[in-house]
């Protein structure tokens, strides 16, 4: 069998981190290229992707991820080198091994034994990469998808390696994300002496108010797929440099994790109705991340879910837990998309690590899936 360890290896080593790919995908390219797939280098302002496609035929399975990282942080916090990586009592230290350098190097395997297999498998394979998923993801995967829209190559399922699974690879499955809106709030208020408060305007007394409220709202109750929307206060800024004077202006930033039950428009709407009930003189800007997805059932999650449980011997849970993945781009196409993929418990963490044997798990998962979707 290749050898997964030793990709993941060469990819940790390669400090990726976001936007650049730091020549990752070209590791990729040699492996893929000797397997038959099709390579198209993407380019997309400062950002390298990659669409590599082996057949010609649907239904078509990709393979989903990035190659970029988080940085790593404090060096002196490390035990060993992030980008020089360490196998130590069967987990692979380095950053990228869980987020997802690990996943991307099990893909890779997978699709060497496959092919080697069912040389003549059904469908086609294809590998969808960026290096802007950890960063602001503008000119990464969803520039790859309005590129094969536009010439109308669809996707039918789309598995994405982020690293899914809570205590055991393969114990969760992430077959949906809740969607993800940002709002910039600015107060303006009137700057004045701290006794003399009749003569100002304090910006901060009135957004504590509704953020307050807005903190306090029950926006949903979630349902069987997704939990109820959730509200939280990410940032507050204010002050006039000086501990005597009421600032004149405040800002503070906040997110909403929102269900399938809301739509932005929805939310936007109950949150300037909180403003106008307040009467606050204030500016709001919002930012979309993504709508919510949800891939419930039918032949990608049903494959995913009978190789874990014969590789693994473990029913894998169905959950749409967790921050936004680039699936919220590839699911609007009509996708089915689902996202497996090692341990996520030190993700962005100092010595973020893998184990080895999960690896090697993960890697026999993705070729059974591939068998059950690809084989007759």
């Amino acid at each position: 069998m290749p050898n997964t360890l030793d990709l993941a290896k060469a990819l940790i080593a390669r400090p990726s981190v976001s936007p650049h790919d730091a020549g990752c995908q070209e590791l990729l390219i040699e492996r893929l290229s000797q397997l038959g797939f099709t390579i198209e280098r993407l380019r997309f302002g400062d950002v390298d992707n990659l669409w590599a496609r082996r057949g010609t035929d649907g239904p078509v399975f990709a393979f989903a991820g990035h190659t970029d990282v988080v940085p790593p942080g404090p060096l002196e916090y490390w035990d060993s080198d992030p980008f020089a990586p360490e196998v130590r009592e069967g987990m692979l230290y380095g950053r990228g091994a869980a987020d997802m350098k690990g996943s991307l190097a099990a893909m890779i395997t997978a699709c060497e034994n496959f092919i080697t297999a069912h040389p003549k498998h059904a469908g086609s394979i294809a590998f969808l990469i960026t290096s802007d998923e950890e960063a602001e993801a503008r000119d990464g995967t969803v520039k790859v998808i309005e590129h094969l829209e536009a010439r109308q190559e669809k996707i039918d399922w789309c598995l994405v390696g982020e690293p899914s699974s809570d205590k055991h690879v393969g114990d969760t499955i992430k077959n949906g994300r809740r969607g993800s809106l940002h709002g910039y709030l600015t107060v303006q208020g009137k700057q004045g002496h701290v006794a003399y408060a009749h003569l100002a305007d304090n910006p901060i007394h009135r957004a504590m108010t509704v953020l307050d409220k807005l903190c306090q709202i029950t926006w949903d109750e979630g349902d069987a797929f997704f939990p109820a929307t959730g509200f939280q206060i990410s940032n507050i800024s204010g002050g006039a440099g000086a501990n005597n004077v009421i600032p004149g202006m405040m800002q503070a930033q906040f997110n909403l994790r929102f269900s399938a039950a809301l739509t932005p428009d929805d939310i936007k709407q109950r949150v300037n109705a909180v403003m106008t009930e307040h009467n606050v003189n204030h500016e709001l800007q919002w930012h979309l991340s993504g709508n919510p997805f949800i891939t419930p059932s039918g032949a990608l999650v049903d494959a995913a879910r009978e190789a874990i449980n014969e590789i693994m011997k473990i029913d894998p849970t169905l959950s749409t837990a967790g921050g936004t993945s680039d699936g919220r781009f590839i699911a609007p196409t009509g996708a089915q998309v689902l996202e497996l993929g090692p341990c996520n418990e030190t993700i962005h963490q100092i010595n973020e690590c893998v184990s080895v044997e999960d690896l090697d798990s993960l890697a026999v998962i993705y070729e059974q899936i591939l068998m059950k979707l690809l084989t007759d």
